[in-house]
């Protein structure tokens, strides 16, 4: 199933790589589509219960998370569609679609009414929006990964690919930047025009990086997949033929990607409900612990270019199984210094590992034909327990005194999925570019 695409003129050399370039673009995309998302996860546990929801209904916080996960209900959609274009046309193009499809939905959010305003049309749009934006983050990790990994040295790509994810901490680390000064806002304000200026500002962060990401060219092994007739015409076909198993195995691996939920998000609502630890308090702790992280992180990928993906990927599941209680004990002290230790050991040293190294780990597993396919499927099906995450903890009784149980045993058991399914991948961080994936 392969066809010749007109990219690469017959007897031209592929592009050089550009791997600096590459994670820079790769870096700022993300931060761009993360930041995005991650208002919409605050908002979701601070604002949207307020807003969009009738204020007497006690189920409000539970259904505002559920408008969080909604987005990872359309990401296994959009990843079939990107991932077939990806491998198609190129990683590229797509890059420059979600960008664009991300920043336009998140500033229509801004803009829309209240429950006051339209009643439940006002959740029901906020839904379509959110649809809107899984689509797009459904193709951005998995294609900045594969474009990462395939412009950047044999030696060198867990490392370079770990810049893709670094980006997501910088995204998170301005939403909460921006939505500090948000919750200080009296009321009615902050519940007025004072929760929209976070979304409108994503057009500007946008068009910063839409200029940077277009000046990237495709990278070494894709163009020359193109120049060989080694493009896949039924990506997904070629996949599901050859890959399965690898498919299945990425699914169960990125379930280690609820514990940023739980920490971003969860862990906002349950230390302000259970413990009264106010919203701001909260997201400097989500500022601390992904600003270590940005130094961390590109460490773990360097160490995964030593010792193999494996052993770092499942240090950080198994790490962030265990630190899980003493986070979340943490914010029932009322000790402000303990929080931000608790938080920094949980996140920057515990799951800044697998998060790190994933990128890699995953997109090693696939051969060119088939990797932003590999890729965007496998994880955007195991996302989907990151996207729920909230909502079935807050219905196990997770946002109430004593909650922290029912989290850190959710927690503990995705960690060990992640684990287990990871111990049963094959270790690539030696196997050249070009041979990976093939069997």
């Amino acid at each position: 199933m392969s066809q010749t695409l007109p990219s690469a003129e017959p007897g031209t050399a592929a592009p050089a790589g550009t791997p600096k370039k590459a994670a820079l673009a790769s870096f700022l995309g993300s931060a761009v589509e993360y930041y995005d998302f991650f208002i919409f996860g605050s908002a979701a546990a601070l604002i949207f219960p307020t807003v969009f929801f009738p204020s007497a209904d006690a189920n409000a916080a539970i259904m505002s998370f559920a408008t969080f996960g909604f987005a990872y209900v359309a990401r296994p959609v959009g990843a079939v569609i990107l991932g077939h274009f990806g491998d198609r046309v190129g990683r590229q193009k797509v890059l420059m679609f979600t960008l664009v499809l991300m920043g336009a939905s998140t500033f229509l959010i801004g803009c829309l009414p209240d429950f006051k305003t339209v009643g439940w049309w006002a959740p029901a749009l906020l839904v379509l929006a959110r649809l809107c934006q899984g689509l797009s983050a459904a193709g951005e990790q998995a294609g900045a990964s594969s474009m990462t990994l395939e412009h950047a040295p044999d030696n060198r790509r867990s490392f370079f690919t770990s810049w893709t994810l670094t980006g997501t901490q910088g995204g998170q680390i301005l939403a909460a930047l921006v939505f500090i000064p948000v919750l200080a806002l009296p009321d009615e304000i902050k519940y007025g025009i004072g929760w929209r200026i976070p979304f409108w500002l994503s057009a500007v962060v946008v068009v910063v990086a839409f200029f940077i990401r277009r000046s990237l060219h495709e990278p070494p092994a894709f163009a020359e997949a193109q120049k060989t007739a080694q493009i896949s015409k039924l990506p997904v076909a070629d996949l599901l033929k050859g890959h399965w198993r690898d498919v299945l195995r990425v699914v169960a691996c990125a379930f280690i990607a609820a514990v940023s939920t739980v920490f971003g998000t969860l862990a906002i609502s349950y230390a302000k409900t259970v413990a009264g630890v106010d919203g701001t308090t909260t997201l400097w702790l989500v500022v601390g612990a992904n600003l270590v992280a940005l130094g961390t992180q590109p460490l773990f990928g360097k160490l995964a270019d030593r010792i193999g993906r494996k052993p770092v990927f499942i240090y950080g599941a198994v790490a962030s199984a265990i630190l899980t209680p003493l986070f979340l004990l943490s914010l029932e002290s009322g000790s402000v210094p303990l929080m931000f230790v608790a938080a920094i050991g949980f996140f920057s040293f515990g799951y800044a590992a697998s998060n790190a190294v994933w990128p890699s780990f995953y997109a090693e597993m696939f051969s060119t034909k088939v990797r932003f396919s590999g890729l965007a499927i496998g994880t955007q099906l195991g996302f989907l327990m990151a996207g729920f995450a909230p909502a079935i903890v807050a219905a196990m009784g997770g946002i109430k005194p004593g909650g922290w149980v029912q989290i850190s045993i959710f927690t503990a058991v995705i960690c060990g999925i992640a684990a287990i399914s990871a111990l049963t991948a094959k270790e690539t961080y030696k196997v050249p570019t070009k041979q990976l994936g093939l069997k």
